[in-house]
């Protein structure tokens, strides 16, 4: 892999050769999608792509290389951390899993500090990864905004000496979801609605 403004130094002659043949293509540095209305389309695109490679001495990654419908299910496609599929963005999995793993390692029931360290230390990530994932579909925040809130009670209840996950009514009611929202936590569903509102 070359350096991204090598890439882009290198790289310029394919991203002209697609616009002259009408090929809208996205690009950031060595990781590039092209844009087709059809499969004879992306066919014929990928021909152009793999002759130009050739003759520039260069190689396509075969397991990344692919033509895709990005409106069936099943056959979407990743670029730069989301999944394009069934006409939706989505976070992809790998991306997903390792924001889970930090929320795991942040909000660790041994941890031992406050809720206002831990969510102080919560944020800084929650609002660096919506900043690039805020255009994904709006489902996975409620998703995430829960399991963060759980983590957090989970932690509130051993800090408090009790067993448990966090995921009890009483949980609920002892630590609503107001209560994490006072202490100033990033929520990234309302994140989300705000940004929608404001476009």
């Amino acid at each position: 892999m070359i350096s991204p403004l090598l890439a882009n130094i290198y790289l310029d002659p394919l991203d002209r050769l697609a616009a002259e043949h009408g090929y809208p293509m996205v690009r950031y540095a060595d990781d590039f999608v092209i844009l087709t209305h059809s499969q004879e389309e992306a066919e014929a695109a990928l021909a152009l792509v793999k002759a130009w490679v050739v003759s520039n001495g260069l190689t396509l990654h075969s397991a990344k290389t692919r033509i895709a419908n990005c409106r069936k299910k099943g056959n979407g496609f990743e670029f730069l951390g989301y999944r394009f599929e069934r006409g939706r963005r989505q976070v992809r999995k790998k991306s997903l899993a390792k924001l889970k793993e930090t929320v795991r390692d942040k909000t660790r029931r041994t941890r031992g500090q406050s809720l206002k360290v831990v969510i102080a230390d919560l944020n800084r990530t929650l609002r660096g990864w919506f900043g690039y994932f805020k255009h994904a579909h709006p489902g996975i925040f409620s998703e995430l905004d829960q399991m963060i809130r759980r983590r957090l009670r989970a932690m509130l209840r051993k800090q408090a000496r009790r067993p448990g996950v966090g995921n009890r009514r009483a949980d609920h009611q002892r630590w609503p979801n107001a209560h994490f929202a006072n202490a100033g936590l990033f929520a990234l569903h309302t994140a989300w609605q705000t940004a929608r509102q404001s476009r």
